[in-house]
C-alpha cells in the first residue's frame, strides 16, 4: 500500500514537533510531509531534512492524505474557509490539535462529511513522550488504527469520548504542568536537606520519570507501588503522613477541578 502523505498546517511549535517526531520515529519518510507557515524562513531546519515547506495551504492539500490542523484556535475559521474547496471527502482526514475547536465547528465549517480526529497532545510531544487523547467523527476502523499508530510514534495515545476533551487538556496538558511544580517542591526539599541544587533536581526529576515507568510497565495502581517502600514505622510513611495531613493529595484534587471548572467557564 502507498504509504500517507502528511501535510501539517501550522508550523509553530507544536506543528514543527509532530515533524520532527515522526521523522525521528521512522514513521515517514520527511519527503512524504509538507507543512505550511507563513514565514517559511523559520521552518529551515526541516527543509534540511528534506520536508517540503510552503506558505499555501491549498498546495499542501493537492500534496497530502492526511491534514495535520494545528493553527491557534482563533485562526481555524479563516483557514478551512481557505481549503475547503481542496478537501476531498474520499481522500482526505483531518486531523485537528486545536485546543477548545469541536469536531461539528470544522464540520459545519467545511460543510463536507470528513473523516476527522482531535488530538490534544501535551507538550512532551517535542521529546516524543506526549500522553495524546483522541476522538473522532465518520472515522473508519483502520483510520482510528492509523491515527494511534502516528500518536505512538509521539508518546501514548488512547481514545475517549470528545465530551471528555476538556477533561483530558486538564489532567494530560495542564498535569504536565503540576507534575512539575511537585519535582520543583521535592527540589526544593533536597537542597534544604543537604544537596547542591543540580543534584536535588537530578533525583528528583528521575525518580519520578522512574515511578512513573514502574506504573506504565507493570500496569500497577501506585499504592501498590507504594506499599513496596514504605516499612513500619519507616522515613517514608511518616513523610506521606505529614504530607497528607497538610493537604496534599486534597489541594492537588481541589487544583484539577479548579483548572477544569476554568476551562469549561471559558468556551
Amino acid at each position: 500500500m502507498q504509504p500517507k502523505r502528511i501535510a501539517i498546517i501550522g508550523g509553530g511549535n507544536l506543528g514543527s514537533a509532530i515533524a520532527e517526531g515522526l521523522i525521528s520515529s521512522g514513521f515517514i519518510e520527511s519527503e512524504h510531509i509538507i507543512i505550511t507557515k507563513r514565514n517559511i524562513e523559520t521552518l529551515g531546519a526541516l527543509a534540511e531534512k528534506g520536508v517540503l515547506v510552503s506558505n499555501d495551504n491549498n498546495e499542501a492539500l493537492r500534496f497530502a492524505d492526511v491534514i495535520i490542523l494545528a493553527i491557534k484556535p482563533f485562526q481555524v475559521q479563516a483557514v478551512l474557509e481557505g481549503i475547503k474547496d481542496k478537501l476531498d471527502e474520499s481522500r482526505h482526514m483531518l486531523i485537528s490539535v486545536v485546543t477548545g475547536v469541536f469536531i461539528k465547528d470544522i464540520l459545519s465549517i467545511t460543510g463536507k462529511q470528513l473523516k476527522v480526529f482531535r488530538a490534544m497532545p501535551n507538550t512532551a510531544i517535542a521529546i516524543q513522550q506526549s500522553m495524546t487523547c483522541v476522538c473522532n467523527q465518520n472515522a473508519k476502523v483502520e483510520d482510528v488504527g492509523y491515527v494511534h499508530e502516528l500518536f505512538d510514534q509521539l508518546g501514548k495515545t488512547v481514545t475517549i469520548d470528545e465530551q471528555l476533551m476538556d477533561a483530558a487538556t486538564v489532567l494530560g496538558a495542564c498535569g504536565t504542568a503540576y507534575a512539575l511544580r511537585y519535582i520543583r517542591a521535592n527540589i526544593q526539599g533536597g537542597i534544604e536537606i543537604g544537596f547542591s541544587a543540580a543534584v536535588a533536581s537530578l533525583i528528583a526529576a528521575q525518580t519520578v520519570k522512574g515511578a512513573a515507568e514502574l506504573l506504565l510497565q507493570n500496569n500497577t495502581h501506585p499504592e501498590q507501588e507504594i506499599d513496596k517502600v514504605t516499612t513500619p514505622k519507616g522515613c517514608t510513611i511518616a513523610g506521606l503522613n505529614e504530607m497528607e495531613h497538610q493537604g496534599f493529595s486534597s489541594s492537588l484534587i481541589k487544583g484539577i477541578s479548579a483548572s477544569f471548572k476554568k476551562i469549561t467557564s471559558d468556551m
